[in-house]
């Protein structure tokens, strides 16, 4: 069982920084790949990064890249996004999903509740 819980969203100021943190309560994190999704108001929900069981490959989407920075440790079940340089554009709701598929996968069984990111010009 995977249960994702996602925190350290926040309102922030554009250029600022924020870490997003997701712990997983289950057993099995390590044999997961991980990603973060994003999906603002009247938009489709975009994959913004993801990385693999060991953390040796990663994606990430070219709005973000250069920018953003994932990362987990396997030891403490939990993935993180490291977001800098943020712009209004990166406003939305922040999740974190796991899925059995390999890091160039879009498809994800288990999904956190969201938080909320916002950034102001």
């Amino acid at each position: 069982q995977v249960l994702l819980v996602e925190s350290g969203g926040g309102l922030v100021q554009a250029g600022g920084s924020l870490r997003l943190s997701c712990a997983d309560s289950g057993r099995t994190f390590s044999a997961y790949t991980m990603g973060w999704f994003r999906q603002a108001p009247g938009k489709e929900r975009e994959c913004v990064a993801t990385i693999s069981r060991g953390g040796r490959s990663t994606y990430y989407a070219d709005s973000v890249k250069g920018r953003f920075t994932i990362s987990r440790d396997n030891a403490e079940n939990t993935v993180y996004l490291q977001m800098n340089s943020l712009k209004p554009e990166d406003t939305a709701v922040y999740y974190c999903a796991a899925t059995a598929n390999d890091y160039r996968s879009r498809s994800y069984d288990y999904w956190g509740q969201g938080t909320q990111v916002t950034v102001s010009s």
